[in-house]
């Protein structure tokens, strides 16, 4: 059974992140690209504190990054990274070009764009950004879009910059590893209102906003230069802000199965109302040592974490049987709470007894955990094998997540799984993260740079795939596909000077550019200047259509000038249709057999034998209106004798 969401009370909104495309960075003069080396040229090591907001107050995301006691490590490349990204050094004044396309995005949006632009700071102390703080500015305020099923509100446009990407975690050493050649790239985020009300609709309103985004042709293309975190909330339950979400196709199934998160969170603290338990209950409990009871144990994963360590155990009252419960698909209440645990203390999970006797644990041992800690027939233990301090406070963290399970859902931030389901990363942020950037100076948006922009929007690629089916006659996915691809000014320029089938050019700029990159081979090599001579030859009848994919594979694996050279290298100029047509009648001539058997049928099978004489330096087309023409003679001549 479907869910409703009108009686559920969905809503959703979305914060967009796309870098943008521009020579340097958002606050320094590197070039704003990332870097294909594996070996970084430096690297240095930071412990990160959260700090006070203006207000005075620590925020509360930044409080558990804190916690977990993580150092972190940055990777430095001479290429691209200086001493602003090493906070070092001040940042220099904004890049003015990826301001001016954010501005041009807040027009795109209907948005206001505010007068003066601040920089803020924005407290991050997961390791992403070297300053512990990302910074971050508000262009424009409410804008709106709108979708098949209505308008949707844009609160904020913000320009900021791109965090540092984690290359690698060692949790047993907690330890984590970010690069800085992404750090400082220029990004735009888009924070729209919470007027989504179905998962269809935030769909489409992700691919409307992506579609406005690369119209302008400013911003950067390929996986991980845009992301999209959704905030879902349904009216009994809280806002949780899903991090970080790239597959536009997962987005419905993201939603459906968080609603589903909520609803079985709900159903498990109204069975705690009915078991007459409390949170009181279990405000006084505290970790236990309990590894006497498993001196001899053949679990294999309780001794090793005995090597060294100890084994603690906690009794939750009123818990059993909850902690099995399933919430999404393959994840249970138990793994909320082992997710906030190794979050805190980088340990490898938790053991409970909804899941017990198993793992090499016995039930004896199970028996004896629960005589230990008093443990009643409604109660659930969880235990945890690894050294006492991180046994300790992982325990402390599943303690904590047993609490809020009296109050519901909790507001938080998730990370997406590929199954559409979602884990736990850290406490929902709160203002409190923000305050004041004292190193950059307000930025004054005058209405010249307003007008200027504005005189210069671009066309939307819904604009222009309307276009092309009206003014060339094609289907909408022909124009789909050249409307969005980065090539449709060349194809405006054939379809002006050439007489050409917009088909055949939508097919030489898309799909035989696809299959060269399929191949392994290097398409950035056939500039436009080749593709201008090869609709030149195509429009005077000089190469068939047939040989331009031979033509495009040889520049690609080459190194051409010119188109000229690769048809005189491969000897592919198209032959005249007077030998097109002896061609084709020799065929004929030879294949009476075939022709008595099959009719017109044979104009398959002699198509092949044709196009493999001729090797294929003449139009398909052409060969087989002639063919038809030379089959019905010969036909028709067998029938009258």
């Amino acid at each position: 059974m479907g869910l409703n969401y009108d009686d559920l009370g969905l809503k959703v909104g979305f914060e967009f992140h796309q870098q943008l495309d521009t020579d340097t960075k958002l606050f320094c003069n590197c070039e704003s690209r990332m870097v294909d080396e594996e070996k970084p040229d430096f690297s240095f090591i930071r412990k990160l504190n959260p700090t006070k907001s203006e207000f005075g107050d620590i925020d509360r995301a930044a409080l558990e990054e804190k916690r977990a006691s993580k150092i972190f490590k940055y990777a430095g490349y001479w290429d691209n990274t200086c001493l602003v990204e090493c906070d070092e050094e001040p940042p220099k004044i904004m890049n003015d070009k990826a301001l001016d396309i954010a501005v041009q995005i807040a027009l795109l949006l209907d948005s206001k764009i505010v007068d003066q632009l601040h920089t803020m700071r924005k407290i991050v102390i997961d390791g992403s950004n070297t300053t512990g703080f990302q910074r971050t500015a508000v262009v424009s305020k409410h804008g709106s879009i709108s979708t098949e099923e209505g308008e949707i509100g844009i609160e904020n446009i913000c320009i900021e910059e791109e965090s540092a990407q984690k290359l690698e975690e060692r949790s047993d050493e907690g330890i984590v590893i970010y690069g800085l050649d992404r750090l400082g790239i220029p990004l735009i985020e888009i924070g729209s209102c919470p007027d989504i009300r179905t998962p269809r609709e935030a769909k489409k309103f992700a691919e409307n906003v992506g579609m406005i985004l690369r119209s302008t042709e400013n911003v950067v293309r390929g996986i991980g230069s845009i992301r999209q975190d959704l905030n879902i909330s349904i009216k009994e339950g809280s806002r949780i802000e899903l991090k970080g979400v790239q597959e536009l196709d997962l987005i419905e199934d993201y939603i459906d199965k968080e609603i589903k998160r909520q609803l079985s969170l709900l159903e498990i603290k109204e069975i705690l109302e009915e078991r007459k338990t409390c949170k009181e209950k279990i405000e006084d409990v505290g970790p236990v040592r309990v590894s006497e009871i498993f001196h001899n144990t053949d679990s294999d994963i309780i001794k090793k974490g005995m090597e060294e360590g100890e084994v603690l155990a906690v009794n939750l009252p009123g818990f059993s049987g909850l902690l099995g419960k399933e919430i999404q698909p393959k994840r249970r209440l138990g793994t909320e709470l082992s997710d906030r645990a190794k979050k805190i203390a980088n340990i490898g999970g938790v053991f409970h007894t909804d899941e017990l006797p198993g793992y090499g644990i016995s039930r004896e041992e199970v028996k004896e955990i629960r005589e230990v800690l008093d443990s009643g027939p409604t109660d659930c233990v969880v235990l945890v094998a690894d050294l006492e301090k991180n046994a300790r406070r992982a325990l402390e963290a599943v303690i904590e997540r047993a609490k809020i399970c009296f109050e519901g859902v909790p507001e938080e931030t998730r990370r997406p799984l590929k199954n559409g389901c979602s884990k736990y990363m850290r406490p929902l942020p709160g203002s409190e993260r923000m305050y004041p950037e004292t190193d950059i100076p307000p930025i004054n948006i005058d209405e010249d740079r307003i007008k200027r922009l504005e005189s210069n929007l671009p066309e939307l690629i819904s604009e222009r795939i309307s276009r092309y089916v009206e003014t060339y006659n094609i289907s909408k996915e022909i124009a789909e596909k050249i409307a969005s691809s980065s090539r449709h000014k060349i194809f405006d320029k054939a379809m002006e000077n050439f007489n050409i089938s917009p088909t055949l050019v939508c097919e030489i700029l898309t799909d035989i550019f696809k299959e060269i990159e399929k191949d392994g081979y290097d398409s950035r090599k056939i500039k436009e200047n080749h593709l201008v001579d090869i609709f030149r030859l195509l429009d005077s009848d000089k190469v068939s259509q047939e040989v331009v994919s031979d033509i495009m594979y040889e520049i690609a694996k080459g190194s051409y000038d010119d188109v000229s050279e690769v048809i005189d290298s491969l000897s592919i100029e198209k032959v005249e249709k007077d030998v097109v047509r002896e061609t084709v009648k020799e065929v004929v001539s030879k294949k009476e057999e075939l022709i008595r058997e099959e009719g017109m049928r044979a104009t398959g099978p002699l198509m092949g034998v044709i196009m493999k004489e001729l090797e294929r330096r003449a139009d398909g087309e052409e060969v087989n209106r002639i063919l038809r023409e030379e089959l019905k003679k010969k036909i028709g001549r067998d029938c009258s004798g």
